[in-house]
């Protein structure tokens, strides 16, 4: 028996036969060429060829994964249609005088090195994409098929890794899962994974796919992230239980879809879901969540080469709020610095960023930008029931600064005559001591809170989140951070605010009763946590 222990990335339990997905590394040819149009005709050709794929591609997904899974390979036709990557194959052609499909690897080595060299993890995870998107035009070039591995029953793909377009294209009858050597779980693939519902694990290493065989039985734990080949009867027979007891608190959980959350005396809570784009909205309403408490704007400006236009944002706010379907949306406006870099802000490098230049201070220092989100965000609220959370506020003149811009929009709206909802609700986020602190000054300023407890335990702890060193000092259950919330709380009902937690703790189930204690009217949580909280909440007695 061997171990090899990765990363899960959707949870549940198989066990099946392996399929080797053959991608062995290929060195492209690299040879001189007389006719440089007719290279360049060749890769008009292959592209148009390529995006035909994609839209077939396209259509499968909306029926496995919904049209929000789907416009991954919507994003692919752009890519392939990107000025810079088709400039960057055309002046290899023209100075090199080399083949088309040499010029693709070299354009796809070049962008995919770039999107891993940022510091970014979502950034980082977009290099597949660009692998994907030129591999399939090398295809195309080349007039060649992928490998999609064998067929049969109960088959568990394994390969160095997966594209995107290979994860949705998997025959779900067939398929119980997938494992690779390297890969993200912030990529495409991962995405589709979940979105699919295909247990799965990542990143296991270098010397996984060399030491497998077809054929060979493979037990595979997307909670754990360990996987098993040709395990023995012992472990066989534990993993068939985990099977079963997956299988059963499942069934328990589907019980769920659809019920109140409420507890067993009868308070409501909201159950929120909290997403980092538009790809995640089936996840939202596959797991049944009352509504999204947090959408990460921030990942539309990671996601551009440019700052993204007021007409590029309102397309993707309208786009959530209409799929949400009068759900409750509440958008946090742009998040960046720290951890999160855009090359294009021009950010000056910072010794502590965690305690820099970062969301709200950047938004009021360039008004330009934080406005142009804001008209965004204001002509796309008539689509649905929107609500505008600002991030890392520590002082009233903050949150007064910020109210004044949003006014200063619905004046600038009503002058052209363009429509906007009047009961749009504001809240801030509570991730610092500061605001926890003087809540009771800002309550009476906004509609909610939402307390941010990620950067509110780094914060009140000193321990900054991004360093593995101080994850055993990082006591997430601290008293400190404890008596904050339930100060923050009291200060919000005290003024007749609502108040919700959006980060991690939200869904640390052996603190959603102490939470309702509190007095707490949201939980916003990863959508695969929307069904495990509202048992725990329909399963709580607050009058006991």
């Amino acid at each position: 028996m061997l171990c090899f222990k990765g990363k899960g990335v959707y949870g549940a339990i198989s066990i099946g036969v392996i399929s080797l997905l053959n991608k062995t590394e290929e060195i492209i040819p690299r040879f001189s060429v007389e006719n440089i149009e007719n290279e360049l005709r060749r890769v008009d050709k292959a592209r148009r060829n390529a995006i035909l794929q994609l839209d077939e591609i396209y259509k499968k997904a909306l029926t496995e994964v919904g049209e929000t899974g789907a416009q991954i390979f919507e994003i692919h036709k752009m890519m392939l249609e990107d000025e810079d990557y088709c400039e960057a194959i055309e002046n290899t052609i023209k100075i090199q005088r080399v083949n088309a499909e040499y010029a693709v690897s070299i354009a796809s080595d070049s962008f995919s090195s770039m999107f891993e060299g940022m510091d970014d993890s979502y950034m980082q995870a977009r290099a597949s994409d660009v692998r994907d998107i030129s591999l399939r035009l090398i295809d195309c070039l080349m007039d060649r098929k992928r490998d999609t591995g064998e067929s049969g029953k109960n088959i568990v793909i394994c390969a160095t890794d997966l594209a995107p377009s290979e994860t949705v294209t998997l025959d779900k009858n067939s398929i119980c899962g997938f494992a690779t050597s390297y890969g993200s779980v912030n990529s495409h693939t991962s995405i589709l994974a979940r979105n699919m519902n295909i247990p799965a694990v990542i990143g296991l290493g270098g010397n996984f796919i060399t030491s497998v065989q077809n054929g060979d039985t493979i037990a595979i734990n997307g909670y754990t992230g360990e996987v098993f080949v040709n395990p023995d009867n012992n472990t066989l027979t534990e993993i068939n239980r985990l099977i079963e007891e997956d299988k059963n608190k499942k069934h328990l959980l589907e019980t769920l879809r659809g019920k109140e959350t409420v507890t067993l005396d009868g308070k409501k809570i909201k159950l929120y879901a909290n997403i980092g784009g538009v790809d995640n909205l089936g996840s939202v309403l596959y797991n049944d969540a009352d509504g999204i408490g947090l959408f990460r704007s921030e990942f539309i400006y990671l996601e551009s080469r440019e700052y993204p236009g007021e007409n590029e944002q309102f397309a993707i706010y309208k786009r959530v709020l209409e799929a949400m379907s009068g759900k409750r949306v509440i958008i946090r406006t742009l998040d960046i610095g720290a951890d999160k870099q855009v090359d294009y802000f021009d950010l000056k490098k910072e010794e502590n960023p965690a305690l820099g230049y970062r969301a709200i201070r950047i938004c009021l220092d360039r008004p330009d930008v934080f406005k142009t989100q804001l008209r965004a965000l204001f002509r796309a609220s008539i689509y649905g029931n929107l609500s505008i959370m600002f991030p890392m506020i520590i002082s009233s003149d903050e949150v007064r600064s910020a109210l004044a811009l949003c006014d200063e929009i619905k004046r600038e709206l009503d002058s052209e005559s363009i429509r906007y909802a009047n009961d749009i609700e504001i809240g801030i986020m509570i991730e610092t001591p500061a605001s926890a602190i003087i809540s009771d000054t800002l309550a009476p300023l906004v509609d909610f809170f939402s307390i941010g407890t990620n950067d509110l335990i780094q914060y009140t702890l000193a321990c900054d989140r991004q360093n593995p060193l101080l994850e055993k000092f990082a006591d997430t259950h601290h008293e400190a951070i404890l008596r904050l919330i339930k100060y923050t709380v009291d200060s919000a009902h005290a003024h007749g605010k609502w108040v919700g937690i959006c980060g991690e703790l939200a869904s640390d189930t052996s603190l959603t009763e102490r939470f309702l204690r509190m007095g707490i009217d949201e939980l916003s949580v990863s959508p695969t946590f929307v069904l495990p909280i509202r048992k725990v909440i329909r399963e709580t007695d607050l009058s006991k």
